[in-house]
Order: structure tokens, then C-alpha cells, then sequence
């Protein structure tokens, strides 16, 4: 009995994994071109991200009804709330782009959301080890994601860096600023992830 519920831990994780690079690869994919483009992309955005809300909750509902986990609870939640944290942002991110009209991103957001979906496909693969309890295993993902998550700071640092360099409309530097900070945000809520990997590892290899 107890074994079907402890699976079912690792399939919540799994769900939420999914969910997470699947919206990570619409919001890396999708063209904007015009400001319709622009309310598709934030009104999909909300739909992954009231998606996975869905899949936090069936976790926390079953953490308060199940004696026996395959991992520490907090664990399990906190692995649950930081990919959450990151599909949140990226949500965040396309309702800026919306609210300032934006619809075009420049490289540095482009940098931003290649080395993010770097850090989410490695999510992807350490959760998939975790369920197969590959433990160990998981520290090079970890590894990885926080590398990623490294560029992301030199991408913040330059781009704003290039933002007043360059820009001389005031209320473009504040709206490009909110973008570039959001999203290395994001990068850090990957970096959380991978720190829980750690613990993980730490208390269970």
C-alpha cells in the first residue's frame, strides 16, 4: 500500500518537470511579431502556469495524507515549489513583454532564456534519475544548472550595462531593466532547484 503511494511522489515530480520544459519550450519558440501575438503568448503562459499550480497542490495534498514518502517531505515540496518558482517567472516575463508592448526580445533576453531552458532540461533529466533513484548521478545535472545559472549574472551585469549605454528613453530602461531582472530570477529559482538536488543527494546516496 505504502509502496504505490511513494511512486506517486515521483510522478507528481515528473508531471511538474514535464509541465515546466513544455512551457519552457513554447516560450522559447514562439515568434512574436505583433501585439495579438503578444496576448497569445501571456494568455498561454497563464494556462502552463495554472498548470502547474494544479500539480503543486495534488502534492501538498497528498504529503498531508500519506505516513510514509520516498524522500523527506520537505524535499519533495521544496522540489515541487521551485520548479513552480520558474515556470512563475517565465509567466511573469511574457505578461512584461505584453504590458510594455514588446515584440521583439534582444539577445540578452535571448541569452537569458537559452541558458534557462539549459537549466530546465537538466531538471528534466534529475528528476527522471531521481525516480529511478539514480542519486548520484544527479550531482552533474546540479552541477550544470547552477554553470548555467552562472551566465545568467554576466548576462545581467552586461546587458544592463549595454541598456544605459545605449538607451535614452527613461521608460525604455526601466521596462528592459524589469525584463532582464526577471528572468535572472529565473535563473535563480533553477539554481534553488539544483541546491535541492543536493540536499537530496546528501541525505539519501
Amino acid at each position: 500500500m505504502f509502496r504505490k503511494k511513494e511512486d506517486q511522489f515521483y510522478l507528481h515530480l515528473a508531471n511538474i518537470a514535464a509541465n515546466l520544459k513544455e512551457s519552457m519550450n513554447y516560450f522559447t519558440d514562439y515568434k512574436l511579431t505583433s501585439s495579438e501575438d503578444l496576448v497569445i503568448f501571456s494568455e498561454k503562459m497563464k494556462e502552463y502556469e495554472k498548470k502547474g499550480d494544479t500539480l503543486v497542490h495534488q502534492v501538498i495534498r497528498d504529503l498531508n495524507t500519506v505516513f510514509i514518502t520516498p524522500i523527506e517531505r520537505e524535499d519533495i515540496l521544496a522540489l515541487a515549489m521551485n520548479m513552480d518558482d520558474i515556470l512563475d517567472g517565465l509567466e511573469h516575463t511574457a505578461a512584461y513583454f505584453d504590458m510594455y508592448s514588446i515584440t521583439s526580445a534582444d539577445k540578452y533576453m535571448l541569452q537569458f532564456v537559452e541558458a534557462i531552458q539549459k537549466c530546465v532540461i537538466e531538471i528534466e533529466k534529475a528528476i527522471h534519475l531521481l525516480t529511478n533513484k539514480n542519486l548520484l548521478q544527479i550531482r552533474e545535472n546540479a552541477i550544470k544548472i547552477k554553470d548555467h545559472e552562472s551566465q545568467c549574472d554576466i548576462v545581467l551585469r552586461t546587458s544592463i550595462k549595454h541598456l544605459f549605454h545605449s538607451e535614452k528613453d527613461p521608460i525604455r530602461i526601466l521596462q528592459y531593466k524589469e525584463i532582464y531582472e526577471e528572468l535572472e530570477k529565473v535563473a535563480d529559482y533553477c539554481q534553488n532547484v539544483a541546491n535541492t538536488f543536493e540536499a537530496i543527494i546528501m541525505k539519501n546516496a
